[in-house]
């Protein structure tokens, strides 16, 4: 028998190694779920890049998009979308984990030891809370830095003259669709042109200018001209008695500054103070918008658990299915949600407690289901 002073230090004993077992399960359940994370951040991050680029390098080939901004637009793009990556790879890195879990009967071990589904919320949420603040301080400050970024460049793109837009090897129509040029090279180092192709359209009359060589000058007073050497003016219709062939050796081309557009700043690009500042309609809809990304991703990430339960007799992908379609009304329903409140439709405090509250009641209910099957289960048993 032991004696009674012995009887502390047993329990004591027992409760250092009970905790210790679960800081090394723990544990190694973050590592997994952070490997898994990792791995599926780094697809989706590549997907999107890679559709981005294709998208940009299109734009630049048409001559809408300069080849040197597209590096700048695909790196501000990337930073826009990682909100979004990061929760999706938050939900699906739980969700695989403890599928993965049942697929091995690892669940099976887990319940028949006593402890219940409840107890994986906390590893889930030791591991869900440092990528849901990352997801918060991209939403509210770093993604619209980057999308105010974007506009500014665009604005820049929009702003530029007929000559810079023009791409060596493509032929190119002016803003005011009255002139066409080629341009086969262009010497940044010595400012000079190679092989150029203009057709104008004056007054009516036709012209086209070729010339060997050109050169961009600038005079007094500020004003940009294209001076083409040693070249060709056709002037007027080929066939008709009014047609000329002009040689010369200097022909100068003003090139028309354009005209400054005025484009509506975009939500997406204004300031979370900003946003706080005015508070119309579609500004708290934007504002709710960033707001819902970290609390839905923390909402996805406890709402994996229940989700990833196996039965055996719907299928192995069953339950992969039906979270990815929960994933996407869940996105869609906030995405209609901040349209309404920005139309004034509904009330934002409404819709913004509701659509959360909604799913948060979907996965009480989820943790009762599965709580009281296994309750059953362990009856039976």
């Amino acid at each position: 028998m032991l004696d009674y002073p012995q009887i502390p230090k047993i329990i004591s004993k027992s409760l250092h190694l009970k905790l210790w077992r679960g800081n090394l399960f723990h544990g190694a359940l973050e590592r997994e779920f952070a490997s898994r994370g990792l791995s599926i951040f780094v697809i989706l991050l590549g997907i999107v890049v890679f559709t981005q680029l294709v998208r940009l390098l299109g734009e630049s080939v048409s001559g809408t998009l300069a080849v040197d901004s597209v590096l700048t637009l695909l790196g501000f793009g990337a930073l826009n979308y990682l909100p979004t990556l990061l929760s999706l790879s938050l939900f699906l890195s739980v969700l695989l984990t403890l599928t993965r879990a049942y697929r091995e009967n690892e669940m099976v071990v887990w319940f028949s030891c006593g402890m219940g589904l409840t107890r994986w919320v906390r590893p889930v949420m030791y591991y869900a809370l440092p990528i849901v603040c990352l997801i918060g301080l991209l939403s509210l400050v770093l993604s619209p830095w980057a999308m105010s970024k974007v506009d500014e460049l665009k604005r820049r793109l929009d702003n530029r003259d007929d000559l810079t837009i023009a791409s060596p090897g493509t032929f190119r129509e002016s803003r005011q669709s009255d002139r066409v040029f080629f341009i086969e090279s262009v010497d940044t180092k010595k400012n000079q042109i190679g092989n150029i192709f203009i057709q104008t359209m004056q007054n009516g009359r036709l012209g086209t200018l070729v010339a060997k060589h050109g050169v961009q000058e600038v005079a007094p007073n500020g004003d940009r001209f294209l001076v083409l050497l040693n070249g060709t003016r056709y002037d007027g219709t080929p066939g008709r008695l009014d047609f000329k062939i002009i040689e010369f050796e200097r022909y100068s081309l003003r090139i028309k500054e354009a005209e400054a557009r005025q484009r509506p700043t975009p939500l997406d690009s204004l300031s979370t103070p900003q946003l706080l500042k005015n508070s119309g309609s579609w500004n708290v809809s934007e504002l709710e918008r960033r707001l819902s990304l970290p609390l839905g991703a923390l909402i996805l990430s406890i709402l994996a658990i229940p989700l990833s339960f196996v039965n055996p007799r719907t299928g192995r992908s069953f339950n992969l299915i039906m979270a990815l379609a929960i994933y996407m009304v869940y996105n869609n329903l906030m995405g209609v949600i901040t349209a309404l409140v920005g139309q004034s439709k509904i009330d934002p405090i409404v819709a913004f407690l509701g659509i959360h509250m909604l799913m948060a009641a979907l996965i009480a209910a989820l943790f009762y289901y599965r709580l009281s099957v296994f309750s059953l289960w362990r009856l039976k048993r």
